[in-house]
């Protein structure tokens, strides 16, 4: 179950650069500060919730790469970020590193 709060967490990871990235390219600025705020503090939470039985080193570390994957991506799709080979190889070696946690721990 922790694994589960662990991802959940991750998605909320995601939540808060998106809602500053629409905060600065929407009209509804307020609405998507605070759309942040509350993915930061529900992230810290299912980070919190998922460190009872994953190491805090491992959690941090998967936590930290779901947001940063995710938010790739979401860049990518939804404002067009640009998409280089020396981008997307990168990405995968975080990837790589998060399956490697995963399956040492």
């Amino acid at each position: 179950m922790n694994w589960i709060f662990l991802i959940i967490a991750g998605a909320f990871e995601i939540g808060w650069p998106l809602g500053f990235k629409l905060s600065q390219t929407t009209p509804y600025k307020f609405g998507w500060i605070l759309f942040s705020i509350a993915a930061m503090g529900l992230s810290g939470l299912f980070l919190w919730m998922a460190q009872k039985t994953i190491p805090m080193g491992t959690a941090y570390a998967v936590w930290t790469g779901i947001g940063a994957v995710g938010a790739f991506v979401t860049g990518i799709i939804l404002f067009k970020d640009p998409v280089t080979a020396l981008r997307i190889v990168s990405v995968v070696f975080i990837i790589t590193g998060i399956v490697g946690l995963k399956v040492a721990g």
